[in-house]
């Protein structure tokens, strides 16, 4: 006899009821429930990203296919599909925020010491995404004319790149929009591109202590206080300290760091920006290009996960469709962290989408996912005695 219960329902073990049906109370999130859960909801959800389901009706359907093993997973019966599109529309997608958050306290618990730089400082990056839509479809997210779009603004924590906060926004919104509701604690390095160039926001953060590391605009002017000496590895053709000249002069008084360094794959001097005094000029250079992994993060949300097609067109559907896939990769993030086997996300969720209603101890599958599961004691005699 089995004594685990199928993946799908281990993975779901991550969420304990009893925060999440406090999580429940605290949106009143059930206020006009009628027998459809937000547990119940939430499980086809999640089953639609990790099941790749396309539609409600796959949603639906393959639930209903597996409808035997729906109480492992605390559901009663499979939803219909004019349920969980109402459920999608009207019940607010701040209860999925908040399930996020939960998860996210357990995956930095894991993520601890795995980091890529000796310095002690928080390191996280800040970039957006743009999800197109159709016009037609989703008229509230009006972009250009015969297109729309959502933008996903994000912060990935380079200790385990796990992402630490999203603001999901319309497409006209800009990249300033979105990154003005997010906070950092002080002595925390953030990265971003050239998108992201304000003064007053730079001013704040050197107030506040917190740090950051972009590209070089040409069009700024400078005036450079001080030279300092490069190193004679690493490719650095220049240090020198700034300050803004001209009418922002009086008005930003910040002394900030350009870092010119030659790139010799592209045969071109590439020029970094950052408000940090101290560290090395290669180690400014190093973390800029730690900003690529935001990139990869993104690829592998649009490409893995659902949140190119939605099986919903109001705005509340969108939102919990985004965060139902954040929640999904935060999971294989932690599956990622805990394993022993060194899984790429590619394969993990591949193999995860076969597995998912397989009974086998879910921690033991991903630490040896090629080998046959143990033979419990007693099974294998009893078997050899029926073939006798």
């Amino acid at each position: 006899m089995n004594r685990v219960c199928s993946i799908f329902a281990q993975l779901l073990q991550l969420f304990p009821r009893v925060k999440f049906q406090e999580a429940v109370q605290q949106h009143k999130a059930e206020r006009h429930a009628r027998g459809f859960s937000c547990w119940s909801q939430f499980v086809a959800m999640l089953f639609c990203q990790l099941g790749q389901a396309k539609s409600l009706r796959e949603i639906c359907q393959g639930l209903m296919a597996i409808e035997g093993k729906l109480k492992h997973l605390g559901v009663d019966r499979p939803p219909n599909k004019s349920t969980l599109s109402y459920a999608n529309e009207h019940r607010p997608w701040q209860l999925y925020q908040t399930v996020f958050e939960h998860l996210l306290q357990r995956c930095e618990v894991l993520a601890q010491g795995k980091k890529k730089f000796r310095f002690k400082n928080r390191l996280m990056s800040l970039d957006s995404t743009t999800i197109d839509l159709c016009a037609s479809l989703f008229d509230w997210a009006q972009f250009k004319r015969t297109k729309g779009a959502v933008k996903l603004h994000l912060i990935l924590d380079h200790e385990g790149y796990l992402p630490h906060f999203a603001v999901i926004t319309d497409g006209k919104a800009s990249d300033q929009a979105g990154s003005r509701m997010m906070h950092f604690a002080a002595g925390t390095i953030v990265i971003i591109d050239r998108g992201y160039v304000d003064y007053e926001w730079w001013q704040h953060w050197t107030e506040e202590g917190v740090f950051f590391v972009t590209r070089f605009k040409k069009d700024l002017k400078i005036e450079v206080l001080e030279e300092r000496p490069v190193p004679k590895t690493g490719g650095i053709l220049r240090d020198q300290v700034i300050r803004f000249s001209g009418e922002r002069s009086q008005k930003y008084t910040m002394r900030l760091r350009l870092i010119t360094k030659w790139d010799e794959q592209k045969r071109e001097e590439i020029q970094f920006l950052t408000n940090h005094l101290d560290f090395g000029p290669t180690t400014i250079a190093q973390v800029y290009r730690e900003r690529w992994q935001i990139e990869i993060f993104f690829k592998a949300l649009k490409q893995l996960l659902r949140v190119k097609t939605f099986v919903g067109t109001s705005a509340n559907a969108l939102h919990i469709q985004i965060w139902t896939a954040l929640i999904a990769m935060l999971m294989i993030k932690y599956l990622q962290l805990r394993a022993r086997f060194g899984w790429s996300l590619s394969h993990l969720v591949a193999l995860l989408r076969q597995q998912l209603f397989v009974y086998r101890d879910l921690y033991c599958w991903i630490d040896h996912p090629f080998e046959a599961p143990p033979v419990l004691a007693g099974i294998h005699d009893r078997q050899l005695a029926l073939q006798l």
